[in-house]
């Protein structure tokens, strides 16, 4: 049981980045702007969609977990602080109080681990074997 809740867990952690990471290359000029808009270099794009896709397909697939999830979690307030910290607009705020949640879900990730459904798992066994 624990091992399917974990790989839930990471499945519902990881989709939001993977969509949105997609999203990015697909509205890559818009995206690039709205992140010069908000202050950010706009050649920090590449580096932003490969964290998005790469690191949330290594959640949901359980490789390299822990430093992922770490990464993930720094990248999750990062964002809030840059993008979601206008209280005065409740949607923001709730965007800033979501990232804050699942900064709290990856750290709980990187803590714990990814489960036995992982490839962390089965990297962890071959090599013990």
């Amino acid at each position: 049981m624990n091992a399917s809740l974990a790989l839930f867990g990471r499945i519902g952690l990881s989709l939001i980045f993977i969509i949105s990471g997609w999203g990015k290359i697909a509205a890559y000029a818009g995206t690039q702007q709205y992140m010069e808009s908000a202050g950010l270099p706009g050649a920090l794009l590449p580096l932003v969609i490969a964290l998005e896709l790469g690191g949330g397909l290594a959640i949901l697939t359980g490789a390299f977990t822990r430093w992922i999830a770490l990464a993930m979690a720094a990248f999750s307030l990062v964002s809030a602080v840059v993008f979601h910290a206008h209280f005065d607009d409740a949607a923001q705020a709730i965007n800033f109080w979501k990232n804050v949640a699942m900064a709290g879900g990856f750290l709980m990730v990187a803590a714990h681990g990814a489960g036995a459904l992982s490839l962390d798992h089965l990297w962890n066994k071959r090599r013990n074997a």
